[in-house]
């Protein structure tokens, strides 16, 4: 049965002993809570439980995970049917036409694996094409940012490796959520409207995403046959009938009669790929992040800057605390628009990047009482993403933290045929400017902004997490883990505190920083320090929506016991059994 969220703090404390922080702001009391217990902002207490956790972005893909546990599936099991319950449910942010990325911990060989579920670009579409075209960026919707999708390739990797339980029992629940239909949750409904705007006038986005040609409204039962059937091919098929089959044809066609230029040779070609994760300390904690071409390293060289400081010192939520993590954090992403890339087609040092040494020279480069316009560099539309964050635990002590999307809204609008989801448009993030690390070429990987995180401790297995949204990804997974490291704060907390998302950073598609950017900070701050704050130069942003979406695991071995989290601004659920 499932265990009821008590009010337990969980804190690096169980683990080894640390020093409370020497001061915590309060926030505004415009978020508060009338909690008799922890901390005033919290939206709800921590979940327990003894056998396995789950936590996601949507409360039916939670149960399903429980379900498939509780039936022998392992943690991997158990997050590819969540995730492909997802693709039906919250379409807003994933689906089987867009790319995954994963780590996992095995308990039995005590070691961490990553994969790199990808796609690359068309063969056929060259440089030269696009710049034939006129173009100084590729477009965000329609066939030209298209790239093969790297999904359905991940979900047969990762359950060839850790998978115990059929794939047909694994993507039944998907089957039946397809077909039967579920209702639309508050913000889920929401970006879907936004979405089917601007998408609705590209073949097949409407038959599938509008029923009676509109979008579903928040609590209408949405039903999508068509994936239903594309979910049972998979299931009696296999991964060959979506890269090689049937799929890729009807993919193919679809993408010729659009003018665009994904083939059935491309989907033939692709093979994801098993990395290794990287992973820096900070104060005793180890985080993991995958290399590139993934942004996952942009956390890593943050926390290593901010080592540096006494954040704890400085109080949470103070201008010393929020200025000294913004300049880190414009620096960590100059070394992005930079370096990071596919790395079979680029150079990319990540040792260098994610080294100590690096991270005390561009400590040196911060100006505690000025805010930087833009980062000098010693050697010769990223903002936004749509996404998915899910990490299961199971009964043997595996965990996974897995992260899928098609990027930008609901993708590229690309909708083939009769197959019920939607191409993804990440090839928006190559760069058409010649001779850099990201620059377009054939069969290559784009820089990507999905990535799941990972943190041990002493060699175990502490944190499961991940913070969905575009570029706001690593700095929130930085976010959180300090929340958790410097202020004391449980699992839930780190995730519902107020955060700040630095936007206007130099780009890997070109773009480059001259003005300082913008600071969205969200209600909870104390309001002198954010006054005190911008007076250092920061300009403050209005945007909304930009804060991501936060789920995580953590396992607490001193009482033998899974603790889970999922924050109140998505709609999702932790839950455990």
């Amino acid at each position: 049965m499932l265990l009821t969220a008590i009010c337990l703090a969980f804190t690096p404390a169980l683990l080894s002993p640390m020093p409370m922080p020497a001061r915590t702001l309060a926030p505004t009391a415009a978020i508060q809570m009338d909690r008799i217990t922890g901390k005033p902002f919290a939206t709800r207490s921590e979940v327990f439980a003894t056998h396995g956790m789950a936590a996601t972005s949507h409360p039916h893909a939670t149960q399903v995970a429980l379900d498939v546990l509780k039936a022998g599936g392992s943690a991997v099991d158990a997050a590819i049917a969540a995730n492909a319950v997802l693709g039906c449910c919250e379409p807003t942010g994933c689906g089987i036409g867009g790319d995954l990325f994963a780590i996992v911990w095995d308990a039995e060989s005590k070691s961490l694996s990553g994969l790199n579920g990808s796609g690359r670009s068309p063969a056929s579409l060259s440089l030269e094409h696009l710049r034939e075209l006129g173009l100084s960026s590729i477009p965000k919707r329609g066939p030209l940012p298209v790239s093969v999708p790297g999904c359905v390739d991940g979900w047969f990797r990762l359950h060839e490796r850790f998978g115990k339980l059929p794939m047909p029992e694994v993507l039944a629940p998907a089957i039946a959520a397809a077909r039967d239909g579920i209702p639309v949750p508050q913000t889920i409904a929401y970006y879907w409207g936004l979405n089917a705007r601007s998408l609705a006038k590209y073949p097949g986005f409407a038959d599938t995403y509008m029923p009676g040609g509109k979008a579903p409204g928040e609590g209408e039962v949405f039903r999508n046959p068509r994936l239903a059937r594309t979910y049972e091919r998979l299931a009696e098929g296999g991964r060959s009938v979506f890269y090689e089959g049937e799929i890729a044809q009807e993919i193919a066609d679809y993408m010729q009669a659009q003018g665009g230029f994904l083939t059935v040779d491309d989907l033939a070609a692709h093979q994801g790929e098993w990395v290794e994760p990287v992973s820096t300390t900070y104060r005793g904690y180890r985080l993991w992040e995958l290399p590139p071409n993934g942004q996952g390293i942009a956390a890593l060289q943050m926390l290593n800057i901010l080592e540096g400081f006494d954040l704890a010192g400085m109080g949470w939520g103070s201008a010393d605390h929020l200025h000294h993590f913004i300049e880190a954090k414009k620096l960590a992403f100059e070394d992005r628009a930079r370096f990071y890339a596919d790395p079979a087609m680029a150079d990319v040092p990540v040792a260098r990047l994610i080294s100590k040494e690096h991270a005390a020279e561009q400590r040196g480069r911060i100006d505690p009482k000025r805010a930087a316009l833009s980062i000098p560099t010693p050697n010769p539309a990223l903002e936004e993403g749509d996404t998915i964050y899910l990490t299961v635990a199971d009964a043997a002590g595996n965990m996974v933290s897995l992260i899928q999307s098609n990027y930008r809204g609901m993708g590229s609008g690309m909708t083939p045929g009769d197959l019920g989801f939607i191409l993804q448009n990440r090839g928006e993030l190559f760069d058409l400017t010649a001779g850099r690390a990201n620059t377009y070429e054939p069969r290559k990987r784009p820089f990507h902004t999905i990535i799941p995180a990972f943190v041990t401790k002493d060699g175990e297995p502490w944190l499961s997490y991940g913070v969905m949204g575009g570029a706001t990804q690593p700095q929130m997974h930085a976010w959180v883990l300090s929340n958790i490291v410097d202020f004391g704060m449980n699992l839930q907390e780190a995730g519902d505190a107020a955060r700040l998302v630095h936007l206007g950073s130099s780009q890997p598609t070109g773009e480059r920083m001259d003005d300082g950017g913008r600071v969205a900070l969200e209600t909870g701050f104390d309001l002198k320090e954010v006054a005190a704050f911008l007076k250092r130069g920061h300009r403050r942003a209005t945007d909304r929506g930009v804060y991501g979406g936060y789920q995580a695991i953590a396992r607490d071995t001193k009482r033998g016991i899974w603790v889970g989290a999922s924050e109140s601004r998505k709609d999702g659920a932790a839950a455990g059994y």
